[in-house]
């Protein structure tokens, strides 16, 4: 299976995240997947990169040219394949047409923007893929609380809580998307008020 994973770009995070990251991706890398990635080289995205890239997984790295032209990112140098694009949402449209399962793993404003778009395109119906939340060291408690509470409040419609999983365990992840199926999800309330 090709997994998407995002994340954090940055190496200026606490290391136990990286270090956390790249176990899981060694285990995904192990137990036969391949990733499709926003192709960086530090942070999780580049732990995630190398997790997989040790137990022999293929790399797709997909990244803009302007990163590349400005500096703004460290590219993975093992990619098995690279694609530059020439819009933010073009390399999201190849990441998500490509990947069979999504994995969130802690982030900022960018790995937010990603969840929050490909449970969008699920609750519209444009897929049907797992969707991993990895709250590594309690990273995504506060987020989860926050989705409760919009959900209490009318915003968004219980449902929507079936799109997604949220994980305290490496373990729970993996199971998660492995064993994965949309059955059980009436897709006609998800947008219903």
């Amino acid at each position: 299976m090709k997994i998407c994973v995002f994340g954090a770009a940055s190496n200026k995070i606490d290391e136990k995240y990286i270090t956390d990251c790249k176990a899981l991706a060694k285990t995904l890398g192990l137990r036969g997947h391949d990733l499709v990635f926003g192709a960086g080289g530090e942070g999780l995205m580049g732990a995630a990169a190398e997790g997989f890239k040790e137990n022999g997984a293929k790399v797709h790295g997909v990244i803009p040219q302007f990163f590349l032209d400005n500096g703004y990112e460290a590219v993975f140098k093992d990619c098995d394949e690279l694609t530059l694009t020439a819009t933010m949402a073009e390399r999201k449209a190849i990441m998500e047409d490509e990947a069979e399962a999504f994995i969130i793993t802690p982030g900022g404003i960018g790995t937010f923007e990603e969840f929050f778009e490909v449970l969008t395109l699920k609750q519209l119906g444009r897929h049907k893929k797992a969707i991993a939340v990895y709250n590594s060291f309690g990273y995504y408690t506060d987020l989860e609380k926050y989705l409760d509470k919009i959900i209490a409040e009318g915003y968004v419609n219980e449902e929507c809580k079936m799109l997604y999983k949220v994980f305290d365990s490496q373990a729970e992840v993996v199971d998660y998307i492995e064993n994965y199926t949309a059955d059980g999800i009436n897709w006609n309330l998800l947008k219903r008020n």
